[in-house]
């Protein structure tokens, strides 16, 4: 994965201390298919996914992730989940955690394609045949399908 610059000047400045940084997930869906791609670090399927530039819109975000990673373009339909993520530990050490911001995106041109060198493939899959995917990633794809709220963080009797 593409380490920004800007999280490289500042891990010379505080080395593998936690990072708090904001991402975004890009679902784009194309009729009843969504659009995956093939992380090239761990080989795992997932959404498009990627780390917002400092002062960059969120959505901008998204929008710029789907072409940079997937070839693709598309239209934002709606931002679907806030969320914060669980802590990582990267292989070299480093520790970020993410406020993750889940938009739905409708595809407008492109032909998946691994683009950047962060996937290794980049598809359509049905959305009633995902290959393995982690829960979490599953469930970033379903509220933004479903148009669901995720209701864990409601407040008692609601």
């Amino acid at each position: 994965m593409a380490t920004p610059e800007f999280i490289i000047a500042l891990r010379e400045k505080i080395g593998t201390a936690p990072l708090w940084l904001s991402g975004v997930t890009a679902v784009v869906l194309r009729a009843e298919e969504v659009l995956l791609v093939k992380r090239a670090d761990t080989g795992e399927w997932t959404p498009v996914t990627g780390i917002i530039d400092p002062g960059e819109e969120p959505a901008i975000a998204a929008l710029r992730e789907v072409e940079e990673e997937a070839d693709v373009t598309a239209v934002v339909e709606r931002l679907a989940w806030v969320r914060v993520t669980d802590p990582v530990v990267y292989p070299n050490g480093d520790r970020s955690q993410y406020l993750d911001l889940v938009f739905r995106l409708r595809w407008t041109a492109g032909d998946p394609a691994p683009a950047d060198g962060e996937n290794t493939e980049a598809r359509w899959f049905p959305l009633d045949a995902l290959p393995p995917m982690s829960e979490d990633m599953l469930t970033r794809v379903a509220v933004a399908v479903e148009d669901r709220q995720d209701t864990r963080f409601q407040a008692p009797g609601r």
